[in-house]
């Protein structure tokens, strides 16, 4: 699977999932960095058929009313450890690559995993 971790999250976890697999880019490797917009962020992932990976709402809101980014994996834990987000990452990974094969639209919160049945 393709991800792009937006800059709220560590580029470590990239980093970890490139290490899993994955083909995993962070914003910090886009032209304009992590000071990459939104709209830039939505079009780079949309582009290269990626999943955004983030904590930022805005995307929730931005896929659900334009379907931008097209591929959207929402981390709603609050503040955590980067040593404890990606443990939690990490051993819901298969889950949300299977959901994502799916659907386009997945939350992981502290304790469980969301689908969010989205119209493609």
């Amino acid at each position: 699977m393709k991800f792009l971790v937006d800059a709220q999250l560590p580029a470590r976890l990239a980093r970890h999932l490139s290490d899993a697999g994955h083909d995993a880019r962070h914003t910090s490797d886009l032209p304009g960095g992590n000071a990459s917009t939104d709209a830039e962020i939505a079009v780079a992932a949309d582009a290269e058929d990626r999943v955004v990976v983030t904590k930022d709402r805005d995307f929730r809101d931005s896929h659900l009313l334009r379907s931008s980014p097209r591929r959207l994996c929402i981390v709603s834990t609050g503040n955590i450890a980067n040593d404890a987000l990606i443990a939690m990452i990490d051993s819901n990974l298969a889950a949300i690559c299977s959901a994502l094969e799916e659907v386009r639209f997945v939350e992981v919160t502290a304790d469980r995993l969301i689908v969010h049945n989205d119209v493609p």
